[in-house]
């Protein structure tokens, strides 16, 4: 299966796909991000990735690790580009200061779900999430089928006979 670019349409940059499967997602959040310039010509072309992306909150601030964004050219700049950098999250104090106390307690975490343009800004979603367990993550993947055989036998034409 190919991967989807980005329609000019469609406002998503990259999605965190695997965050859904692993996580329980309790409370989500709507983040600013600091950017440079050849960061953000990358996620106009699409080339940013949220595979393994978590958030760091630390000394009050909130920091994004493990996000790629994959440099255009870097024959032409005059910048050294670090596709792997930790940027920084914009949020509210008290956004942050639940963030920090809601990750104290056992078993949560901070995850990015997606990336996507408000306006000319680039936004992250983020979300308080709780690990899954074993049995959970099966049972998210019967509902799945369920409702995916579900849309099949209501595609087909009914065979009526009388």
């Amino acid at each position: 299966m190919s991967k989807k670019k980005p329609t000019p349409g469609s406002s998503t940059i990259a999605r965190n796909k695997k965050a859904r499967h692993e996580y329980h997602i309790e409370q989500t959040f709507e983040a600013g991000m600091a950017l440079t310039g050849w960061e953000v010509k990358a996620m106009r072309a699409g080339k940013c990735q949220l595979t393994d992306a978590y958030v760091l909150l630390k000394d009050g601030e909130a920091w994004l690790l493990g996000a790629h964004v994959q440099p255009l050219n870097t024959a032409s700049t005059h910048v050294v580009a670090d596709p792997d950098r930790t940027r920084k999250l914009l949020l509210h104090k008290k956004e942050i200061a639940r963030l920090i106390g809601a990750v104290g307690q056992t078993g949560h975490t901070c995850v990015p779900l997606a990336i996507y343009w408000k306006g000319n800004k680039v936004k992250c979603e983020i979300a308080l999430v709780k690990g899954k367990k074993l049995f959970d993550k099966r049972a998210t993947e019967k509902e799945r089928d369920w409702n995916r055989q579900k849309q099949r036998l209501m595609r087909q034409p009914q065979n009526l006979s009388s």
